[in-house]
């Protein structure tokens, strides 16, 4: 198996073209994506040897999903071919005040109703050092959410590193039990959290005063008191990652991050983003681009500033993934931004 290892579910993406409604025509595009899945891209996008676990149903459907995976460089060998669907995802691209909508068609896709047994997690864990969840898997189902713990667990004893987007999905939650029933017992085994605000408080139910993400002046004296309170609860995090966006439209927001550590707190520079080509997948891009920082420097305030410039290029590529290579992030952070011809 791979080092770099993340378990979640892989989608059908079906988008309405540029900027229509949901059917306003008869075409959608047609391409993959999920948050683990992801963040998997990314990292093989990094020359890091990444790898996806999940389940993914035995037809011509699945097998275009893990020929794309492969084709980025993505070890699929963890992946059981088993149950009946795919989950799909419809997405509806906004603009100016006019929000992106998504509507999730995931019921009873393979991953949701595999036996958390099928996994054997030793097997899977071999030759690997990292793990990276999210929120999102365990929302699915109770099945699915003791997957995810198990999973994290299972890591923990191997002696991987864990890391967890926390992603609330409000729209997935439906099975009984609430966000942070599930979540406050997977952080457990958490080593490098990443969030936004809405993940503490939905996911966790940690929050503090209310933050103004719109008005373009973030309180970063909040922020720091946030993830003060996360770690605290949860002593087993070695850091707290938080994005921190403001949406002044669909089109143009502010993009930044914060990072908590055992040491200090860390903010990292802003980007301001005018013309957002495709929004979804930029957490995920964040969460991939600290973890190879995370591992190509000690640096903790390098790690945080590659992830952010990282993840401000994702919000110009349509699709979920984030292609676009390391000397590239490293371009934009040295400042070049000018969006020139290169000739």
């Amino acid at each position: 198996m791979a080092e770099y290892l993340s378990v979640g579910e892989l989608m059908l993406r079906l988008k309405s073209p540029n900027h229509e409604r949901l059917f306003q025509s008869s075409n959608l595009e047609a391409s993959f994506g999920g948050g683990e899945a992801n963040v998997a891209v990314s990292l093989a996008n990094y020359g890091l040897n990444s790898g996806f676990v999940s389940a993914i149903p035995d037809n011509i459907i699945g097998d275009s999903a893990i020929r794309e995976l492969r084709g980025f460089g993505v070890d699929t060998s963890g992946v059981l071919r088993t149950g009946n669907r795919l989950g799909v995802y419809f997405l509806e691209t906004g603009a100016n005040q006019r929000p992106s909508t998504v509507v999730y068609d995931r019921a009873n896709s393979a991953i949701a109703e595999v036996d958390p047994a099928a996994f054997v997690w030793p097997d899977v864990f071999k030759g690997a050092r990292w793990l990276h969840i999210t929120g999102i898997t365990p929302a699915l189902t109770e099945s699915s959410a003791t997957l995810s713990i198990a999973a994290v667990r299972a890591a923990k004893e191997a002696g991987l590193t864990v890391s967890c987007d926390f992603n609330f999905r409000g729209k997935l939650w439906k099975y009984g039990k609430s966000a942070p029933e599930v979540m406050t017992e997977l952080v457990k085994y958490v080593d490098v959290g990443i969030a936004n605000e809405e993940d503490c408080q939905k996911s966790l139910g940690i929050s503090v005063d209310a933050v103004d993400v719109e008005s373009g002046k973030l309180d970063i004296v909040k922020y720091e008191k946030l993830t003060e309170k996360v770690m605290s609860k949860f002593p087993n995090l070695s850091m707290l990652a938080v994005t921190l966006r403001e949406s002044r439209s669909a089109d143009r927001n502010g993009w930044s991050a914060c990072l908590r550590d055992n040491q200090k707190f860390h903010l990292s520079r802003r980007y301001n983003m005018k013309d957002i080509v495709d929004r979804v997948g930029g957490g995920d891009s964040f969460a991939a681009g600290l973890i190879y920082g995370l591992n190509s420097s000690d640096n903790h305030q390098e790690a945080l500033e590659f992830a952010v410039a990282a993840s401000c290029l994702k919000h110009s590529i349509p699709g979920d993934f984030n292609r676009v290579s390391v000397a590239e992030v490293t371009k934009l952070l040295s400042g070049d931004g000018s969006g020139r011809v290169q000739r």
